[in-house]
């Protein structure tokens, strides 16, 4: 089934694409959460119409996606961790906790978004990537430290 996204998904492609996808996965979940539209005649013309308006909506949402980057940079998260004998950290520091404090600092981050390969489960400051988009990314610092 061919359709056309009216906003970009993760893993199928961007806003304005036309992409082939199975009929059950576009009818089921694609179309209801109004993510795409089938890819009919009227339907590529008017898409085609639209794309540059699509064009710049993209321009607006990655200038403000470029804007949250720098801020996020330019923030440290510090995460006050139990530790025992040594300095080790009891538990680790997970996508979640990094969610969750990145909340209390004003951000909306998902933890999906966050790409943590292993949990942090060291003293000090570790380099953390955010993928806010397809194209942008940010890397945060942060900062375990033991609880007072």
């Amino acid at each position: 089934m061919k359709v056309i996204l009216k906003e970009d998904v993760q893993n199928l492609g961007s806003m304005g694409e036309t992409v082939n996808v199975a009929a059950g996965y576009g009818r089921n979940f694609l179309m209801p959460k109004n993510l795409a539209i089938p890819a009919t005649n009227s339907n590529v013309k008017m898409v085609e119409h639209e794309k540059k308006i699509i064009e710049r909506r993209k321009a607006k949402i990655n200038a403000g996606l470029s804007e949250i980057k720098n801020n996020l940079e330019k923030s440290e998260v510090t995460i006050p961790v139990k530790v025992g004998e040594n300095e080790k950290i009891f538990g680790s520091i997970t996508s979640m906790d990094i969610e969750n404090k990145l909340k209390d600092l004003g951000f909306k981050i998902d933890r999906k978004t966050i790409q943590l390969d292993n949990p942090i489960k060291e003293l000090g400051i570790q380099t953390v990537k955010i993928k806010l988009s397809k194209d942008i990314s940010a890397d945060i610092k942060v900062n375990a430290v033991p609880e007072a």
